[in-house]
């Protein structure tokens, strides 16, 4: 070998030991990461993302216990809410008037009180027919005014309760939590209107009763009466 090639061969490994040596600084100050050096992968690639997937507004579902049967009869002071599809002059939300009726636009004057919800959509959407084409009535008990009974006193929770069909004193007791510890149970009475409009005291023995001794005691409720639990 001659000394020019000697020469060249020292140049060259000098070199590389440089440009090594100035690699692993780089890596020990932190300015080269290996990270950086490696393209990305396909499957690691940042995918655009979408506009985000929109659902319908949920409809709110009545409260456990609040929405009336059925088969609820409307009367004087229930809230009704009116629905007109695509009519929102129409749609209203109305109290039915001592008299049992329920005023509208288009319709005016309409007897509300003695009909099921159901019964009514048709009556108003009848009465519709002769200014709109194929209107679709929905008619929702939206506030129980009419057919409560309230329950006073000693039980869990006292309040104004739907009075459902066939309810007993015992039914009311039960959906107003039972009594309290202390509750004089032996002398519980209801509290009814009579046709003259005079409040007559009915008692009602909740200790007998629920033994069986007199159960003629758990009458039927009507409509607004009071039972109070002393």
């Amino acid at each position: 070998m001659t000394f020019r090639k000697v020469v060249i061969n020292s140049l060259v490994c000098c070199m590389s030991c440089s440009v090594l040596v100035g690699v692993c600084r780089a890596f020990q100050s932190g300015d080269v990461s290996i990270a950086s050096k490696v393209p990305p992968s396909r499957d690691s690639a940042t995918v655009p993302a979408g506009p985000a997937a929109t659902s319908p507004p949920a409809i709110p579902a009545p409260s456990p216990g609040s929405a009336p049967a059925p088969d609820f009869v409307i009367g004087p002071s229930d809230v009704l809410m009116v629905n007109v599809w695509r009519e929102p002059e129409i749609s209203r939300t109305v109290p039915v008037r001592p008299d049992g009726k329920i005023s509208l636009p288009l319709v005016g004057d309409l007897k509300a009180s003695g009909f099921t919800a159901e019964q009514l959509q048709g009556n108003i959407k009848r009465e519709l027919q002769e200014y709109l084409s194929n209107p679709e009535v929905t008619v929702i008990v939206q506030e129980v005014k009419s057919q409560q009974v309230n329950v006073f006193g000693e039980v869990v929770k006292p309040g104004a309760y739907v009075l459902s069909k066939n309810m007993t004193v015992l039914d009311a007791i039960a959906l107003a939590g039972g009594m309290k510890d202390f509750a004089k149970i032996t002398k519980v009475y209801v509290l009814r209107l009579d046709k003259g409009g005079n409040r007559i005291k009915i008692p009602f023995n909740y200790k007998a009763v629920i033994k069986g001794r007199n159960p003629g005691q758990d009458i039927s409720l009507q409509a607004r009466d009071s039972i109070i639990v002393p």
